[in-house]
């Protein structure tokens, strides 16, 4: 499980009811609940997302939510030893070796690019093969992206929208004075309640399923690298060396700590 979305969500909430009871007693929290405002700002919104978007999409947008705890189970390294390891096998016993240690590989990107040079696929036809694969996993993963934008954007719009709702309904009955104030506040929740919507969750959420989008695709483009290498008979030096390139300094450092080719 990612710890940081974890920590990151429920120190939101924590400073917020925190801002909420200060000063005051912990029964405050409830000057903040008002399900009509509630219903008018989330439902609005999910509503307006729905209609933006297949019922598929939407349903795979919720689920979506789930991924950001989710720790990657690879990372650049690993893969990097991977294919020089591969690599190295290619070169003692040919391409055809790499069919059984193929089989074993858990990535099935990996797997795919793998088999397809041991069928003695085209180098071309195999870059393009996988390429479109890469393109259509990053379209799926924009599809799951978009939604949460989509969301953080209809959030405060429809905060505003039931803000509005209330200041009409507050206006229209203005012979009580003493009604004001807390007709006020409540026209003024649902304001709070698309920000919150759009700062605690929806944009955390995009970003971050973003970040893990750009790792993987980033990932996937070192596969591509190092199986074109290995199929072309590149020495494993020299393969390391060209797959470092999409390493940080620091993971550098440690590459060449751990050793990389034999």
């Amino acid at each position: 499980m990612d710890l940081a979305s974890v920590i990151g969500l429920f120190m939101c909430l924590a400073l917020m009811v925190f801002g909420m009871v200060f000063g005051k007693t912990f029964a405050a929290v409830k000057n903040f609940l008002d399900p009509p405002s509630a219903l008018i700002t989330f439902g609005g919104a999910l509503g307006a997302v729905l209609a933006m978007s297949p019922m598929s999409d939407f349903i795979g947008g919720l689920k979506s939510f789930l991924l950001i705890f989710k720790t990657p189970n690879a990372n650049e390294v690993d893969t990097i030893k991977s294919i020089i390891d591969l690599s190295n096998l290619a070169r003692r016993e040919g391409l055809l070796a790499l069919e059984e240690s193929a089989n074993n590989l858990d990535d099935e990107f990996m797997k795919k690019g793998v088999m397809l040079i041991v069928d003695g696929t085209d180098p071309e036809l195999v870059r393009s093969i996988l390429e479109a694969d890469l393109i259509n996993i990053d379209a799926r993963h924009q599809t799951n992206i978009g939604f949460w934008k989509n969301l953080c954007a209809m959030g405060p719009a429809w905060g505003m929208i039931g803000t509005l709702i209330g200041l009409v309904l507050m206006l229209k009955d203005l012979s009580d004075p003493d009604s004001i104030g807390p007709n006020m506040a409540v026209a003024l929740i649902t304001t709070f309640y698309g920000s919150v919507l759009a700062n605690w969750i929806c944009t955390p959420v995009a970003n971050k399923l973003d970040a893990q989008n750009s790792g993987e695709i980033k990932m996937k483009e070192v596969m591509i690298e190092g199986i074109l290498s290995i199929q072309a008979g590149e020495n494993p030096r020299v393969i390391e060396e060209k797959l470092k390139a999409f390493l940080s300094p620091k993971q550098r450092s440690a590459f060449g700590e751990e050793g990389g080719g034999q």
